[in-house]
């Protein structure tokens, strides 16, 4: 499911405007419907950090940066060149 995790991520934001954000709830909720996925947010943050490390997504948390995740945060595309 990491793969999808992943897949699901980068779509979410592609049908989002370019500066828009996504929460990992948002991922989560997207691959498991219903009430399971709280389940599913172990893979989605797996997801995220291996997005993050490849410098395909940013995080923030109130429009301040994260060079990591930890605690709640946003992501959002790394278009920077």
């Amino acid at each position: 499911m990491t793969a999808s995790a992943r897949d699901t991520t980068l779509a979410l934001l592609a049908a989002r405007s370019p500066d828009a954000s996504v929460c990992p709830s948002e991922v989560a909720r997207a691959l498991v419907p219903g009430d399971g996925w709280r389940d599913a947010m172990p893979l989605v943050h797996a997801a995220i950090d291996g997005l993050v490390e490849e410098g395909r997504v940013r995080l923030s948390w109130k429009s301040r940066p994260l060079t990591t995740r930890a605690g709640p945060y946003r992501i959002s595309r790394d278009d920077r060149p």
